[in-house]
């Protein structure tokens, strides 16, 4: 269990350190784990992709053997939702950031923790999107994997009916929050 947690662990950060280097025509990350004959989003892990499905942040994790399969399998889903999570918390703290820059440039007295506080209940609001898209147990192995997706139509759409958002941080991610993920997905962050 922890060796296959590692491995999806340091493939994240493979991921991260190389820029998630994704293209809006096909994406395509470079394999890391090699599992011969599982799903390519296996091998892939955890990722940010923007392509013809859309703007989608996608998490896996994984599940060692047990006595009881679908305990195993909940634990790769909760995993799964785990790497979504991360992904997308990096992801609100670049919106942060450069909100909280364009807000000071523009002259705005923006008190930072507020914001912070109000990204971060957002993003845990989103959470509750990020659905479960696949599952698969290596034969070899029995080690499980799920592949979790949050969809950033989904995260627009939470914004938008998000009530107790600063209007100018709400108007600021509705109308920059497409252009911020492209730039993130195409390793630019």
């Amino acid at each position: 269990m922890k060796k296959s947690r590692l491995i999806v662990k340091l493939l994240f950060m493979a991921l991260v350190a190389v820029g998630v280097s994704a293209c809006s025509s096909k994406t395509k990350v470079e394999s890391d784990l090699g599992i011969k004959g599982a799903p390519d989003w296996v091998n892939e892990g955890t990722n940010i992709l923007n392509n013809k499905d859309g703007r989608l942040f996608h998490g896996v994790g994984s599940a060692s053997p047990m006595n009881d399969m679908a305990l195993q399998r909940s634990i790769a889903d909760d995993r799964a939702r785990a790497e979504v999570a991360k992904i997308l918390s990096s992801y609100m703290d670049v919106v942060t950031s450069d909100y909280m820059s364009s807000a000071k440039a523009g002259g705005a007295n923006v008190a930072e923790e507020a914001v912070s506080r109000q990204i971060k209940a957002l993003t845990r609001v989103n959470l509750t999107g990020a659905r479960i898209i696949g599952n698969w147990r290596d034969p070899k192995t029995n080690i499980i994997y799920s592949i979790a997706e949050l969809d950033m139509k989904h995260v627009k759409s939470t914004l938008a009916g998000t009530q107790d958002m600063n209007d100018d941080l709400k108007r600021y991610i509705g109308n920059n929050a497409d252009n911020i993920f492209d730039r993130i997905s195409k390793g630019k962050e």
